[in-house]
């Protein structure tokens, strides 16, 4: 049996209210009052689709040992970086095993249910063990645009493997046409979407369907059988009038009054809020759109009432926070804000530093002394235990799982920030360790002394010169 191993999804904590979009750009866009109910989520200044698909992962990973996991399967259409794997930093993130295969794939919003059949085919093919599919998405619109309503950002991602399966493989289908709703040219930063009308009734409407049929058709199996559908759609009346259409009861809502599309990563963060509620027995379909379809299915095991369940989609919708408009606009970086004299300077990232101390900054790796047990960070080769002292008795030891209690804290409102003040402060990690880290999702007058926290993989610089983006490990409060 191969299929689901475990789950996650991450959704950022920041949610812009529709209505507030309305009411500050109704006056330039009209066509905004159509779609003013709800909220959709934000990414904060420092998260993008590998951060995200980051939080993701390490709420899969939960329960799976990280040295079975032989391949990770990045999907997305807004990655950071063109000529760089993003999944290998991905990898490096989550302190996986030197020998994990790593691969990206883009280029449609299928993308993220494409990695999924892919990483079947891995470990069906006996290529792979486990295999880790992480998808998130990040993406950019134009201020008073229908887009920047529609839209979303969040993450989830899939452990696949052959043990321990809560929900196993049924089958898949590929349709292909190429259709194009929107697209993107090479260096363009916002979509370029088609007349909405088109979209939805040739699109959506046209294509959707007709992939559901092929995959019953395939198999000789009903849509009835099924007790979930789950297919992106971001037109609240077109994604009722496909249910319909398919004639399915069971058609799993598209998310859009909370979160949004989320692009890529939508089918996936779907199977999540699912999953979170499924019952052994479901069968369920996942459909990713984007120059034709993608289909896969999967049927709930008994396992899944043996699992301790992630925080995933439903907890992380439950964390939120209202973000104002003007800093969304700032966050995206729509408005051209003057950000201080001392952000100016933009020294260049060393490479030779970051490969030499790669763990250290994407992994969040120290050491622990083998002669005393002191965890310590950053990575030193003398204990710093004064009562040992030991040196050349060091491991590897991981902080990115560990949390941790602020000792002391401080706003700076004279460093540059894209949200003043910057806040940072010491944190004493669980199990024994001290460092000095940025503190992010959270205000100064609500942090103290004593307030816990989890770490959280983040952007730390913007190279916008060279186009380079800066990882490390920030400190976000924990709800209570």
């Amino acid at each position: 049996m191969i299929g689901i191993v475990s789950y996650g999804g991450y959704i950022p904590l920041r949610r812009l209210s529709r209505m507030q979009v309305v009411q500050q750009m109704a006056w330039y866009n009209p066509l905004l009052y159509m779609l003013m109910a709800g909220e959709r989520s934000v990414a904060n200044w420092d998260e993008d689709s590998v951060t995200m698909a980051v939080a993701a992962s390490f709420d899969a990973l939960h329960l799976v040992d990280t040295k079975s996991i032989d391949a990770v399967y990045a999907a997305s259409t807004t990655f950071p970086f063109d000529d760089r794997q993003n999944a290998a930093i991905i990898a490096e993130a989550l302190s996986l095993q030197d020998g994990v295969r790593t691969v990206d794939v883009s280029g449609s919003l299928k993308a993220g249910v494409t990695a999924i059949v892919a990483g079947l085919d891995a470990i069906e093919s006996d290529s792979a063990r486990k295999v880790l599919v992480a998808s998130g998405e990040r993406r950019y619109t134009r201020a008073a645009s229908t887009l920047e309503l529609l839209y979303g950002d969040g993450a989830a991602a899939l452990v696949l493997g052959r043990e321990h399966v809560i929900a196993e493989f049924l089958g898949s289908c590929a349709y292909h046409e190429d259709f194009i709703d929107h697209y993107r040219g090479a260096e363009k930063r916002f979509d370029y979407p088609w007349e909405e009308r088109f979209i939805r009734d040739e699109g959506f409407g046209r294509i959707i369907p007709r992939a559901i049929k092929a995959y019953c058709e395939k198999y000789h199996t009903d849509i009835s059988e099924f007790a979930t559908v789950i297919y992106p759609c971001p037109f609240a009346r077109e994604h009722a009038t496909i249910a319909k259409k398919i004639k399915s009861a069971g058609v799993h809502t598209n998310l859009h009054e909370g979160v949004g599309d989320t692009g890529t990563a939508h089918p996936l963060v779907m199977l999540a809020h699912a999953l979170d509620s499924a019952k052994p027995g479901d069968k369920i379909m996942v459909v990713g759109f984007g120059q034709g379809c993608e289909v896969v299915a999967f049927q709930v095991t008994d396992a899944i009432e043996n699992i301790k369940r992630p925080k995933g989609i439903t907890v992380s919708m439950a964390r939120k926070k209202d973000i104002p408009y003007a800093k969304y606009l700032k966050f995206r970086d729509l408005i051209d804000a003057d950000i201080s004299i001392r952000a100016e300077a933009m020294p260049n990232t060393s490479l030779s530093a970051l490969w030499r101390h790669r763990k250290m900054i994407h992994g969040f790796t120290g050491y622990l002394c083998k002669a005393c047990g002191t965890p310590q960070f950053p990575p030193y080769p003398v204990c710093v235990n004064p009562a040992c002292n030991r040196s050349g008795q060091m491991e590897n030891y991981s902080f990115a799982d560990k949390p941790g209690t602020v000792l002391m804290y401080t706003g700076d409102m004279l460093a540059a920030s894209v949200d003043p003040p910057a806040i940072y402060g010491l944190v004493e990690f669980d199990g024994g360790g001290r460092t000095l880290l940025d503190f992010t999702d959270c205000e100064l007058d609500n942090l103290k002394v004593g307030s816990r926290v989890a770490m959280s993989f983040r952007i730390r610089r913007e190279d916008t010169t060279r186009g380079f983006t800066g990882y490390f490990w920030k400190a976000v409060p924990l709800m209570e």
